[in-house]
């Protein structure tokens, strides 16, 4: 039993930091290759793809899709969709897809003379299902070793956690405040329950 109750707490963390780590926004340092558009056509990973642009008809099964193309600083390429969240979730309200392709294009650079930049982007990179991260921001930057320190997400972690920690707290309180005299109650009540039991089978074992 208390195997199976410690599956299930790993299996509900695992999907608790899967979602944040899919959600909260990541800050890659790369340079600006290319950028393109591409006619994509949705399949069973539709739901990794953001809705259409806003303005722009919804329910297609296919759509063009802006690309931004880079070499990361490890030397590993990358590559960002860029399209609109809207009013959508992840709640970024993104709305400057445009632009923001326009901006990229505007900050390409080659290997010989690099633009380092900051792509900001929610989301993951998986070649066998054609994942796409998606760029929500992109600012050049002093060079490859540049830090960003993530404080939106510190915040945001660092409030989930306070939240629950303080629900456990009062879970624990409510337990041993209700629950746990009812089941003590139940205990005692069964043994007083077997004691009478034992008591009356005795009394016919005497006769």
């Amino acid at each position: 039993m208390r195997f199976v109750k410690w599956v299930f707490w790993a299996v509900i963390w695992l999907f608790i930091a899967a979602f944040f780590h899919y959600t909260l926004p990541q800050h890659d340092i790369a340079r600006v290759t290319d950028t393109f558009e591409k006619r994509v056509d949705f399949g069973e990973n539709s739901i990794f793809w953001a809705q259409a642009d806003t303005g722009s008809a919804t329910g297609a099964v296919n759509r063009d899709v802006f690309f931004i193309q880079t070499m990361r600083a490890n030397g590993r390429p990358m590559v960002y969709r860029n399209e609109d969240t809207g009013w959508g979730w992840p709640p970024y309200f993104k709305f400057d897809t445009s632009n923001l392709q326009a901006e990229a294009a505007d900050l390409r650079s080659t290997s010989e003379a690099p633009k380092w930049v900051s792509i900001t982007h929610y989301g993951w990179r998986n070649e066998f299902m054609s994942i796409f991260p998606n760029a929500v921001g992109v600012k050049r930057v002093e060079g490859p070793d540049v830090t960003i320190i993530p404080w939106l997400n510190i915040i945001i972690l660092t409030l989930f956690a306070a939240v629950v920690w303080a629900l456990r707290v009062r879970w624990i309180r409510f337990r041993e405040r209700r629950i746990d005299p009812l089941v003590e109650d139940a205990g005692d009540s069964w043994d007083q329950g077997r004691g009478r039991m034992s008591r009356w089978l005795g009394s016919w074992r005497r006769k």
